[in-house]
């Protein structure tokens, strides 16, 4: 069910224990080949492919379009919220269904500068709530619920790369420009492994991609749709069995 096409009184009726999906995703620079709206795209197709299985047994919130994009500024075209101020967005994202006595929250994330934030938010809420026994706050990426690596160049999610041009080439494909077959790969790897180094974008890529999107076709992107979605249900379908919930 989406929240934004039922009245007030319909959602009121609602059971309390539905788990309900926040998804956030970004608008930023994805390379000189794909939209500024690819990650939004992407998590709105998984959402809606995910909604149409799951029917009554999931409550969408509507898609949160801006995210902690910051790393990505230098390049025209991206849209941000700062991390403080984004993670105080998704905290009260999560306490405007808490507050009306929601008791399942699950931010499904479609950006990869939102994890951070995403996971200090539900570790907050938590804080909060500490005596809360009923209480489940899940925060998790699209992609980390299917792993297709078989057939692919990359074995991860990357930017702008082999798996995201895959997608949008199957689901508008109009979007792509330029020939994606004279690009070139963008490592994932930086120094001081494992240490993790603060960066931005342009200190990894020029072009604003990491991974390879020459190895990107339609096929593989209607595979990785499938796939993620197909995962997703998988997932909110275990949530809803939580025992709280069934009580």
């Amino acid at each position: 069910m989406f929240v934004a096409d039922m009245n007030w009184p319909a959602v009121q009726a609602l059971d309390r224990n539905i788990p309900v999906v926040i998804p956030i995703a970004a608008v930023e620079q994805h390379g000189h080949h794909l939209p500024v709206a690819t990650d939004s795209l992407l998590l709105a197709e998984v959402v809606r492919r995910a909604e149409g299985e799951l029917g009554n047994r999931a409550l969408f919130a509507p898609l949160q379009w801006i995210g902690n994009s910051h790393h990505h500024t230098d390049f025209p075209g991206t849209i941000s919220a700062s991390p403080r101020l984004y993670l105080d967005l998704l905290l009260d994202l999560a306490e405007n269904f808490l507050q009306h006595g929601y008791t399942g929250i699950f931010f499904l994330n479609g950006h990869g500068g939102n994890i951070i934030p995403g996971k200090q938010a539900v570790f907050e809420l938590r804080q909060k709530y500490r005596d809360r026994t009923d209480l489940l706050l899940l925060f998790s990426s699209y992609w980390d619920f299917a792993k297709p690596h078989q057939g692919y160049e990359q074995k991860r999610m990357g930017h702008a790369c082999e798996w995201e041009t895959s997608m949008i080439l199957s689901l508008a494909p109009r979007l792509v420009a330029g020939d994606i077959a004279s690009l070139e790969s963008v490592p994932f790897d930086h120094d001081f492994d494992p240490a993790y180094r603060g960066w931005i974008t342009k200190d990894r890529s020029a072009t604003g991609h990491i991974g390879s999107p020459q190895h990107a076709t339609a096929q593989k992107g209607e595979h990785l749709l499938a796939s993620f979605s197909a995962g997703v249900v998988s997932f909110i379908t275990s949530v809803a069995e939580w025992p709280p919930f069934k009580e």
